[in-house]
């Protein structure tokens, strides 16, 4: 068990989440409904039942840096994603770090962390 406990500390949220939809698919049960019968009998205090684990869905888009040789490649992507005009692309990696995009869907942030990843940007 000791073993198994360690592996789960080195997941991923990501990956923590696709293993209880898996445990409650293959056992046909739900984490939420067996914390709660644990906590009644005695066997954990509310206080220390596991926190239900909301997913995110919407996200801050930030650079917080970008190498010289990458500026331009980065402004470009940051007009593709924003559709902003180059001086407002170019003011927005002066002073890093900025937020790019505010309560962007998960899809759209990681689609636009990669195009800025790709281009040089951190």
């Amino acid at each position: 068990l000791d073993k198994l406990v360690d592996e789960v500390k080195n997941l991923t949220l990501e990956q923590a989440r696709q293993l209880v939809e898996r445990l409650e698919t293959e056992l046909g049960v739900s984490a939420a409904t067996f914390a709660a019968p644990v906590a009644m009998a005695g066997g954990a205090a509310p206080a220390e039942a596991a926190p239900v684990v909301e997913e995110k869905t919407e996200f801050d888009l930030l650079i917080d840096e970008v190498p010289s040789n990458a500026r331009i490649a980065v402004i470009k992507a940051i007009r593709a994603i924003t559709n902003l005009g180059l001086k407002e692309a170019k003011d927005l990696i002066e002073g890093l770090p900025k937020k790019i995009k505010e309560g962007v869907a998960k899809d759209d942030a990681e689609d636009a962390q990669k195009q800025l990843e790709a281009a040089g940007a951190k």
